[in-house]
Formats: structure tokens, C-alpha cells, sequence
């Protein structure tokens, strides 16, 4: 069975797959902390409540975008797994055609994006990845990485709302009632989940307008499912 851990800023998701079958998935906190110890144990409580044993675990490759960790997870897959992991990278094949001015900066986790929206759902296809950052990636009907757009994630932006404005209380990320709030909880939901939709909907309108054909436009992360029952420019929602 295969590991496959993706490292963002906020959030690390993992995965064992049997084949090409997702079998099942986890989501724990980034921490640049964390030893490869703390990390392995984590991941070795994760497999047995899941019925899983780690000497199962025949590989594993690792999308990081924490420089940080990348010695860490390194030695904890040699010391746990007795496995030396793949990172995805430049020096990876994926077959993915990255038609950028400077491919070395796509990250790690855009590229994994795109390989695996291609491959579930063909193309043309815009990913949205709600992360730490916003990620708008464009991929073309023949499996070309075309571009794409960085934006504040909502946690960063709800994270400055708070910090910045002092008598703004933090809220739960939750749909309001209306768009019109009547209190300050609720207006500030209103401008997070409507602002966030509308800058979805704008960049997705702009962007598929670049395309010869509509694209299919496929959202993941965590606040994926949230911001997409707001509003019909997002086809498909793949948490995972």
C-alpha cells in the first residue's frame, strides 16, 4: 500500500491507497515543530484505528510546501516505515506540461492538483483549492498546466480581520441567515462566506473566458464544501 502525504501551510492530509483506490484519509495540523518521532506516532495511531499495519506500507511520497519538514517527514518514513519516500517535484514525471514563464515556482501542491483533477476528470478544468492561500489552477483539454491565480486563503483573511480590527470579535464560519446582518457576528459572516464566493465566481468567470471551451471547475480543501453550496460556478467538490 502506498502513503501519499500532502503538506500545506495549515493542514496536512493523508491517504493510503491500495492501487489507485483511496482507501482512507486523515487531516492533522502542520506543525514545524513536531519531531519525526511525534509525526510518526501520529500517523502509526492513525493506521491502527483504521485497521491498518505499518509494515502494510510499501511507499510513500510526500507533497510539501513547509521546506522545514521535509528532513523530518524524510527520516520519520525511514525510521517508522523503514521507506525512503518520493517528494514531488520538478525532478518528478508526471506528465504534466507546465507552460509557465518559470516552472521551478509551481508548487508542489499545485501540481499534484493538477495531475490528479486531469486524471479523475479530464480537461479543460479549473482546480479552486481553498488552503492557507486560494489557488485558482487552469488546466487545458490536452492535460497542459496553463497558469493560474494566488489569492489570501480565508483563514489568513479572517485571521487579519481579527487581528487588525479590535472590536471585532472572531466568529464561526458558518452561512448566515441573510446577506444583510443585523449584528456584527453575522454582517462578518456574510462578508467573509459572500466575499469569498463572489471572488470565486469573478476569477472562474475571467478565467474560463481564457478557454476555447467551458471548463469543468472542481473544488478542494477544507473550506471547499462551505463555499461551493453558495454558488453554481463550482461543478464538483473533492475534499480529499
Amino acid at each position: 500500500m502506498l502513503l501519499a502525504i500532502d503538506v500545506g501551510n495549515t493542514h496536512i492530509m493523508l491517504g493510503i491507497y491500495e492501487n489507485d483506490k483511496l482507501k482512507v484519509y486523515w487531516r492533522i495540523s502542520t506543525d514545524r515543530c513536531k519531531t519525526e518521532d511525534e509525526y510518526g506516532v501520529i500517523i502509526k495511531n492513525l493506521l491502527t484505528q483504521s485497521n491498518f499495519k505499518t509494515e502494510e506500507i510499501k511507499g510513500i511520497i510526500i507533497s510539501n510546501v513547509v521546506p522545514p519538514l521535509t528532513f523530518v517527514l524524510k527520516k520519520m518514513s525511514q525510521k517508522y516505515f523503514r521507506v525512503t519516500p518520493l517528494f514531488v517535484g520538478q525532478d518528478v514525471e508526471t506528465g504534466l506540461n507546465i507552460l509557465v514563464d518559470n516552472p521551478q515556482e509551481v508548487g508542489a501542491d499545485r501540481i499534484v492538483n493538477a495531475v490528479s483533477g486531469y486524471r479523475l476528470y479530464g480537461g479543460p478544468l479549473i482546480i479552486v483549492d481553498f488552503g492557507t492561500a486560494t489557488t485558482f489552477c487552469a488546466i487545458s483539454g490536452q492535460g497542459e498546466y496553463l497558469g493560474g491565480a494566488i489569492a489570501p486563503g480565508i483563514g489568513i483573511s479572517v485571521d487579519a480581520l481579527f487581528r487588525y480590527a479590535a472590536k471585532l470579535p472572531r466568529v464561526e464560519l458558518v452561512r448566515p441567515k441573510q446577506v444583510v446582518g443585523k449584528n456584527t457576528i453575522s454582517g462578518m459572516q456574510a462578508g467573509i462566506i459572500y466575499g469569498f464566493v463572489g471572488q470565486v465566481e469573478g476569477i472562474v468567470k475571467r478565467m474560463s473566458a481564457e478557454f476555447p471551451t467551458p471548463p469543468l471547475v472542481v473544488a478542494t480543501g477544507g473550506y471547499a464544501p462551505l463555499i461551493a453550496s453558495e454558488t453554481k460556478a463550482i461543478n464538483k467538490v473533492d475534499p480529499s
